[in-house]
């Protein structure tokens, strides 16, 4: 597929929204609309038995989600990963990680969105005061066992593919 021409459509400090006109293989023109977000980091705090997650109100569904610790740089700024990992986790969480191990990388809607992120998981925890951001004023905090985590998915408190996948991540992860 070739890209002819790039249109942004809309843009604001956390996305960009552009329209490629393309050419097919089989040279055949179209569109394809793009929401470029900068790479995200999440992390699965892990104590023991226990995972660390947070709830928060998701606007676009209108519902509260419980999910592990994830999100970008202010203004869709580059951070190395692992930075933007303890950020996240301490902003949001006020954990502080001894160790961070790097589990993987999830594409997030790779049929919608040119976003990528980098999976953590982060161990020998330290509580501290959490830093968030104005939009997190909302988030709560608790600590799940494995088993009460896996009974939140199947009840459908848990629904957010990329905490989903990191937990499959981790249980590959510790199988090594």
């Amino acid at each position: 597929m070739q890209t002819l021409n790039t249109r942004q459509v809309y843009e604001n400090p956390w996305m960009r929204l552009r329209e490629d006109k393309i050419r097919r293989a089989d040279g055949s023109d179209g569109i394809y609309a793009v929401v470029d977000k900068p790479t995200y980091a999440l992390v699965v705090p892990l104590d023991g038995d226990r995972l660390h997650m947070v709830e928060q109100f998701r606007y676009p569904l209108g519902i509260r989600r419980w999910e592990f610790p994830q999100g970008t740089a202010p203004d869709r700024a580059d951070l190395e990963p692992r930075e933007l990992a303890a950020r996240e986790l301490r902003e949001e969480t006020g954990l502080r990680a001894g160790q961070m191990v790097e589990l993987g990388m999830l594409d997030v809607a790779p049929g919608l969105s040119s976003q990528r992120g980098h999976i953590f998981l982060a161990t020998e925890l330290v509580e501290g005061p959490h830093e968030r951001e104005h939009e997190e004023q909302d988030m709560r905090t608790g600590w799940f066992d494995r088993k009460e985590f896996e009974a939140m998915i199947q009840r459908q408190e848990i629904t957010d593919a990329q905490t989903v996948a990191a937990y499959t991540m981790l249980m590959m992860y510790e199988r090594r």
